[in-house]
């Protein structure tokens, strides 16, 4: 099985300790993306896998073996740069054959193994060039080729993407998928860009300050964020954060703010909370555009309506913070400027302690 286990991982330099007691477990053929902002641990996570970085404690297993010890060279696990790191002299063939040179593998296997890559990746045309030939496109796939042509048991993506423009991103992103789909190696990706970690994922790891704050799907992540760091890193636009009380209402627990009431699920840690500052959390996606006449409609002042082809961004006010809405603007071009309020599906607004951050128990929204 080419899994990988991490137990109770602490990497610190000196007396300062950046992470803290890392546990996760990646199963044979997973995909599964660390994701967080910059400084929260995930590259210095992946680099203790890869054996670029000393483990301060903890244990390390990949394949059932014990490897915290074990050089890199011989974890049998292959890292894909954020920078290509391909050698400017050599061209595109001799690049991806590298690794298998120094293995002192035969050149009937070399070329064998160059050939079979180059097909997979669509770097046929270009074996002869070299790098300063190619685009950044083509030269992350150069990266991957030497990489794949070692047959792993453990790829490593170190943000492979982040040098490329948004156009390539896209393309690089669906080209990657494709590829774990055909070779079906574990892969461990790291990146801060959500969007890379939702579209590529079979899981996803939040990170923040060296530890661990949630794992899930992606869209379990989306639709039920375990606190309000992991609400807030997830989507774009991001989930929108509303102060509030909870107050008992005739049909059950509601959320007033602002001299206005939000009606809330009927859930025992909701009713339960009665008194209790909490933090609303309401994606962009799940918010209604509310008809004037709507009595559960809740008033917010708007600044501005971005309109972005199918969809509009609508920017408002809702006690002094920023609120935003998604909304398809097919057939409603003619009312977005005059919004003035929306209503939301109770069960589709999340409800974080207001001290803590995290989700008051109970709270699922189905995928």
């Amino acid at each position: 099985m080419s899994g990988v286990r991490l137990e109770g991982i602490v990497k610190a330099y000196g007396a300062v300790q950046v992470e803290h007691g890392i546990d996760l477990e990646v199963q044979e053929k997973e995909f599964v993306v660390l994701v967080g902002p910059s400084g929260c641990g995930k590259s210095t996570t992946l680099r203790m896998i890869a054996g670029l970085e000393e483990i301060s404690d903890g244990d390390l297993t990949i394949d059932g073996r014990h490897v915290n010890r074990v050089a890199p060279k011989d974890r049998d696990v292959a890292m894909v740069f954020q920078n290509y790191a391909l050698y400017p002299h050599l061209n595109v063939a001799e690049n991806i054959a590298f690794g298998l040179r120094i293995r002192k593998e035969s050149k009937e296997q070399i070329a064998e193994s160059v050939e079979e890559v180059g097909n997979i990746l669509g770097l046929t045309p270009y074996l002869e060039r070299r790098p300063a030939d190619l685009s950044g496109g083509q030269r992350q796939r150069v990266a991957m080729g030497r990489a794949i042509v070692r047959r792993p048991k453990v790829f490593l993506f170190d943000e492979p993407l982040s040098n490329l423009d948004a156009k390539l991103r896209t393309q690089m992103r669906a080209e990657i998928k494709r590829l774990h789909k055909r070779l079906g190696v574990t892969s461990i990706y790291v990146t801060h860009d959500q969007v890379e970690a939702m579209t590529l994922a079979d899981r996803i790891v939040v990170m923040h300050d060296g530890r661990i704050e949630q794992i899930g799907s992606p869209m379990d992540l989306f639709l039920n964020p375990a606190n309000t760091f992991v609400a807030g890193f997830l989507g774009s636009p991001p989930m929108n954060m509303v102060k509030a009380t909870i107050v008992a209402g005739d049909q059950g627990p509601v959320a007033e703010l602002d001299g206005q009431r939000i009606q809330l699920q009927q859930i025992p840690s909701l009713t339960n909370a009665v008194g209790q500052q909490v933090t609303l959390g309401i994606r962009p996606e799940f918010v209604s555009v509310a008809d004037q006449n709507d009595p559960n409609m809740i008033n917010l002042d708007v600044d501005l309506v971005e309109t972005l082809g199918s969809e509009a961004l609508i920017h408002a006010n809702l006690q002094g913070e920023t609120f935003v809405i998604r909304t398809d603007t097919v057939g409603q071009m003619h009312i977005l400027d005059g919004i003035s309020g929306f209503t939301i599906d109770p069960k589709l607004i999340k409800v974080f302690d207001a001290k803590t951050g995290e989700a008051l128990p109970g709270q699922v929204v189905a995928q």
